[in-house]
């Protein structure tokens, strides 16, 4: 159809070819009485999102490229907000958004096409919108959960942030339209409706003079969860009070503008003269902050509750990550309930592995090019008693699924062995049933281990360990027997396998693809990864999550997942299966790619080979896992294993120690400098043609200049050797 629609000139059939196309209304889901009109509307069904058309030629690219840089500027007002995006049957733009907490339909289309740089379409703004629907190979991007319905306290403070300007619980007004202040000259907007509480209150235009969100909060939101802190919303008997201590709380964050604060606060029936005397009597003293505000705002900013921020802030302090439970995806986000913030990143990266061997038929194309499979390892580090098992929980979860099948495969495999041991002398053997078994246990033979890739049919076999250190006393001390190479085999789906020249044992040559989490203590860790075996490439391909120090702690307390979070993490189980073939990430490829090259410059800045060593596998764990895993994973890594890397390399003597100050050897040598100034610097840790290749490289990057025999010189493009954050 979009080939028949597309080969016409003429408009007419043009028009008649598109109304026979599907089409899909990106703000509410249901209509009464199957009748798609405003009137018809079931407020109940509305989505919180919209759908931004581009429909002139001229600006569909730039404005594709930009909504890419909104979605994941740091901070910004946009950032994990887009939903979707695909071209219309005529090559125009689509993007689907998620809408702000608090703003309307057309305010969201206003500001969102603002930060594009593009004219906003008002005739997008009616609430019985359709959009036809265009061809698979248009779609260009779709996130997780996209239609998808939100939480119920989602739903309800959305609900809130709406009535509390005195909207319809889907940001409409009386006349049935969605709320618009209008923008530069537009037709004036209509009005919103008067609360239901206050019935005879005059309706006014809210005007939007100020920004409506702090630190990308919505002040909807804050005040919503204001109230949930501080005992609910006030009655009618105690309003004036209440408001006077919002204001005095919520003043630091909007500049004590009385204005502001104005625009921003619930009114609860008063008018606007009383408003503003509250407000003034609230704003007389010096500006001060709002301890609870800020709490509230990093709790909002994140996710989770007031209780948890200081062990947030500790967790963001150490690892540089700060993990938003709230742009989470389906499965992922459900596994940390219940869980303390300090834990959430061990409790991620346990159960990723798993995630990635039930997508097990994805293919990814990387940076540099090539096809990747989701090959993942890792290992969660803790002392004894560091509740580790809150990792195991979340993960007996995830095995659902992949349990329930073996079973009734073990069950397949043990039928026929008792067949086997029970026929007699001169019975032909029953034949090998080859049942496809997933989850092995961490200790499984060589042998056993074979079979069950010879029987894979293509999937990922995953495994589970409650202790490292029994894995590394049952395959052999320090290399981990067979097993170890194995284990960095199954990164890169390697091939590996064994010849006996025997039935009882297991023979052949397979593509391994073996996804695996383990929990274990520092001890078993440095038992594992010794100095003569570190260097062998299996410590540069795990993820390697930490759990916190429990010293002198208080016991954490934990929360319960409901039924419904273990659904949606089966959901998520079942939509990872549901995937194949090659998925595109080209954002992700960029994010990354960016971060690898960063990394490469601060590592040959600084001549850290751990550093240069860990980031590129690093970086590959990171695109596999997601963006929010790549710096985690690179610290992690260092952490663990750089001490005894590090050391190899300086008793090698091939390269250089790390250094450890705040800036690197290339930042401390003079704008001119000679091989006698870097040796120096470097204490003899570094052997001639060690430094030689250093210096080459630094060239070659175009850092430095020859001035004679023995001179070099520091080049302007030295001072922009990293890349734009």
């Amino acid at each position: 159809m979009a080939e028949r629609i597309n080969s016409t000139t003429d408009d007419e059939e043009q028009r008649k070819l598109k109304s026979w196309l599907p089409f899909r209304c990106p703000h509410y889901t249901q209509f009464r009485d199957d009748y798609r009109d405003r009137e018809h509307i079931v407020p109940e069904s509305f989505t919180w999102q919209t759908c931004i058309d581009i429909d002139d030629p001229e600006l569909v690219e730039k404005a594709n490229e930009m909504s890419e840089r909104l979605d994941i500027e740091a901070g910004g007002q946009w950032q994990g907000l887009m939903l979707h995006k695909d071209y219309s049957i005529r090559r125009k733009l689509h993007i689907d958004i998620r809408l702000p907490i608090g703003m309307t339909v057309p305010e969201a289309q206003r500001e969102y096409c603002k930060a594009l740089g593009v004219k906003c379409d008002t005739s997008c703004f009616t609430p019985e919108r359709f959009i036809y629907i265009s061809p698979a190979d248009f779609e260009i991007y779709r996130a997780d959960g996209w239609y998808q319905q939100l939480s119920e306290d989602e739903v309800a403070a959305r609900r809130k942030a709406y009535t509390d300007r005195g909207l319809s619980i889907d940001g409409r007004t009386e006349d049935g339209s969605y709320y618009d202040p209008g923008d530069d000259g537009d037709s004036p907007s209509p009005a919103p409706v008067a609360p239901a509480f206050a019935p005879d209150a005059p309706a006014e235009k809210a005007e939007t003079k100020f920004p409506q969100e702090f630190k990308g909060v919505p002040y909807t939101s804050i005040i919503c969860e204001y109230w949930r802190r501080t005992g609910g919303e006030p009655s009618e008997g105690e309003r004036n009070k209440r408001l006077h201590q919002l204001a005095a709380n919520l003043r630091a964050i909007c500049d004590n503008s009385e204005e502001w604060l104005l625009e921003v606060m619930p009114r609860f029936g008063l008018s606007v003269q009383e408003m503003h005397s509250i407000i003034h009597s609230a704003c007389k003293e010096p500006t001060k902050g709002s301890r609870l505000i800020d709490q509230i705002v990093n709790a909002l900013e994140m996710g989770i509750s007031s209780d948890e921020i200081e062990d947030a802030e500790a967790v963001q302090a150490e690892t540089g990550v700060k993990v938003n439970v709230r742009t989470l995806p389906i499965g992922l986000k459900e596994s940390l309930t219940g869980v303390p913030v300090s834990m959430h990143m061990p409790v991620l990266c346990g159960v990723l592995p798993i995630a990635a061997a039930y997508a097990d038929q994805v293919q990814v194309e990387y940076c540099d090019g090539n096809l990747q499979h989701l090959g993942l390892m890792s290992i969660i580090r803790g002392e004894q008693a560091s509740n580790k098992s809150v990792v195991k929980n979340a993960i007996d979860i995830w095995k659902h699924q992949l349990e329930e099948e073996d079973a009734l495969a073990r069950k397949r495999e043990e039928e026929w062995k008792e067949r086997k041991k029970g026929r007699k002398a001169n019975e032909k053997a029953p034949e090998d049933p080859h049942v496809l078994i997933r989850m092995v246990p961490v200790t499984v033979s060589c042998s056993t281990l074979l079979k069950r890739f010879k029987n894979a049919q293509g999937h990922t076999i995953y495994s589970f360990g409650e202790e490292l250190d029994t894995l590394r006393k049952t395959n052999g001390a320090g290399s981990w027997s067979s097993k170890y190479d194995i284990y960095r085999l199954s990164f890169d789906k390697g091939e590996w396998g064994q010849d006996y020249n025997s039935d009882a044992a297991e023979s052949g040559v397979v593509k391994v693809a073996y996804n695996w989490t383990m929990l274990g203590t520092n001890g078993a860790m440095r038992k594992c990864f010794k100095s003569d075996n570190i260097e062998n490439g299996l410590s540069s391909r795990i993820l390697v999550a930490e759990m916190p120090d429990s010293s002198f702690q208080k016991m954490p307390k934990f929360g319960k997942r409901s039924a419904e979070d273990e659904a949606r993490i089966q959901q998520a189980v079942t939509r990872l299966r549901s995937i194949s073939g090659l998925v595109d990430v080209p954002r992700l490829r960029k994010v990354i790619e960016a971060w690898v090259e960063e990394k490469r410059v601060e590592a040959a800045k600084d001549i850290d080979h751990v550093k240069d060593t860990y980031r590129k596998r690093a970086a590959v764990i990171g695109f596999r896992c997601g963006v929010i895993f790549h710096l985690y994973c690179l610290m992690e890594q260092i952490k663990t294993f750089g001490e005894a890397l590090q050391s190899q390399y300086v008793d090698a003597r091939e390269e250089c120690q790390r250094y450890g100050a705040n800036h690197s050897v290339f930042d401390q040598l003079a704008p001119s400098f000679t091989m006698d100034d870097l040796r120096a610097l470097k204490r003899g840790y570094c052997g001639e043609s060690a430094l030689r290749n250093i210096i080459t490289r630094w060239k070659r990057d175009g850092w430095i200049e020859k001035t004679d025999s023995k001179h070099w010189h520091k080049t302007p493009q030295c001072h922009n050797a990293t890349l734009p954050h």
